[in-house]
């Protein structure tokens, strides 16, 4: 007798960072292909733990070295959605936050980034116009403690739900 097949989901797991240095500055970058200003972060790869892809993520974006240091946020885009070239499919996405802390670098631009620059955390919520990007962002500068959920759709941008744990 056969076995049925397993379909399991899919889903990209993403981390986001938010960078301080000692002046209390953020990191933050503009996106090459979307033009919009962000934190830095991108997909886990197969085998890559969380801090490792983070770690991996920032420097190949900004060339700065980070440690890792709190879990910040959780998003979830429960939204499958068609990527640029108006034909592949693109998965569910969960993104952790995560606050870090700057080691060493110094910032440059990358394939992937336009600007790389330190700002006062004030002056990044005016950069930020993403609704997904700003709203991460507010829940890192108000962070005390708990973690913030949300779930949303990115096309149209839809915010469902929103916990704190």
């Amino acid at each position: 007798r056969e076995m049925n097949k397993m379909s399991w989901p899919v889903h990209i797991i993403a981390v986001g960072g938010l960078v301080y240095n000692k002046a209390g500055e953020i990191l933050v970058a503009k996106s090459v292909r979307k033009k919009t200003w962000s934190f830095l972060g991108g997909q886990v790869e197969i085998g890559e733990n969380l801090e490792e892809a983070l770690k991996r993520e920032i420097y190949e974006e900004s060339g700065v070295e980070v440690t890792v240091r709190k879990l910040v946020g959780i998003y979830s885009n429960v939204q499958q959605t068609i990527w640029h070239d108006g034909k592949t499919q693109v998965p569910t996405k969960i993104t952790l936050d995560f606050i870090c802390d700057y080691v060493e670098g110094v910032p440059r631009v990358s394939n992937e980034t336009s600007e790389v620059i330190w700002i006062k955390p004030s002056e990044a919520l005016n950069l930020f116009t993403h609704p997904v990007f700003s709203l991460r962002l507010k829940n890192f500068l108000n962070f005390k403690g708990d973690i913030y959920y949300h779930s949303f759709t990115s096309q149209p941008y839809e915010h469902l739900f929103s916990n704190k744990f």
